[in-house]
């Protein structure tokens, strides 16, 4: 995606929280082509001091007089500003709906220029840690560690500033379990970087599929960025659709609901001894994901907690 730097976009930004968040970044997603971005206080505070030894040289003034909260940022065509409150009642929906803390969901609103969008945007982005896996903004100078995979996001796809739990304990799990030469599988890649950090960890093939064109192509463009292309195959597909590939490992970071509807299916694309890798589960949904995939003949081997978020390894 391009953005015209003479057009004025409406910075909406809301006050949440770090465990519901990416649930507010995926409703605000639908309203807008130009950007979400997400500052957590959390972020700041290990960015400060110089954590993993990677420094921000820019703070949020709201962060700093708001103390823990998150904040979410959609920057949207002027055009849409009537659709506001209809966006502030999907998110008060979420929240009446109870399992996640969702904080004040308290709006701003603001007129801003293209070219002002374009920098306050990329003022949000750093370099993500997550175990040897390191997500990277393109445009961010980084001294890669020997040991380290670097993945190169450009200024033209969504990214948040703090690494979501769910995301995070994926990555990690794909470390814990990938083997040397497995054939994986990314359901709902989002912007591939879960397919794209296998690959570079030593994948033979990466097959990702998303249901959402725009998802596809920025997977597609990631891949070709950080060289894997020749590894990884992408296709718009449906996430409840019938196994068109056998995989030694399937990942998947959705939601309990739709993982659940999901379990039936999962089994047909696992080689022998093949697992899967299952997070986006909030601890109310625990059991319904389990159950399912229990009914479905996988068994969970391995639970990892962060925060309101669990992740599962599965397999027969």
């Amino acid at each position: 995606m391009k953005y015209n730097t003479l057009m004025k976009f409406i910075e909406l930004t809301v006050h949440t929280t770090s465990e519901a968040s990416e649930l507010v970044c995926d409703v605000l997603w639908e309203y807008t082509e130009g950007g979400v971005a997400v500052s957590d206080y959390a972020d700041v505070v290990a960015l400060q001091s110089g954590k993993n030894g990677v420094y921000w040289d820019y703070l949020d003034e709201a962060l700093q007089t708001e103390g823990g909260d998150v904040l979410v940022k959609a920057f949207l065509d002027p055009a849409r500003a009537d659709e506001i409150p209809a966006i502030m009642q999907k998110l008060y929906d979420c929240r009446d709906r109870g399992g996640l803390n969702f904080g004040t969901l308290e709006e701003t609103k603001r007129e801003i220029e293209g070219d002002d969008w374009i920098d306050v945007w990329k003022k949000h982005f750093r370099p993500i840690h997550l175990g040897r896996i390191v997500v990277v903004p393109e445009w961010i100078e980084y001294r890669k560690q020997a040991d380290e995979q670097v993945i190169l996001l450009d200024s033209n796809m969504a990214f948040g500033t703090g690494e979501h739990e769910t995301t995070a304990m994926c990555a990690e799990l794909i470390q814990e379990t990938l083997k040397e030469g497995d054939v994986v599988l990314d359901v709902g890649c989002g912007s591939g970087i879960l397919g794209i950090a296998a690959a570079k960890l030593g994948a033979k093939l990466c097959y990702l599929t998303d249901i959402d064109p725009v998802a596809v192509a920025s997977a597609k463009h990631n891949a070709a960025r950080n060289g894997v292309e020749g590894k990884t195959v992408v296709t718009e597909a449906d996430l409840i659709g019938d196994a068109a590939v056998k995989a030694d490992l399937l990942v998947a970071n959705i939601t309990g609901e739709i993982l659940a509807r999901l379990a039936p299916a999962v089994p047909a694309c696992l080689n022998e001894g093949g697992r899967a890798i299952l997070s986006g589960v909030i601890e109310s949904r625990l059991p319904l994901v389990i159950e399912a995939y229990k009914r479905a003949g996988l068994a969970v081997q391995r639970q990892m907690r962060r925060g309101e978020w669990y992740a599962l390894v599965l397999g027969r």
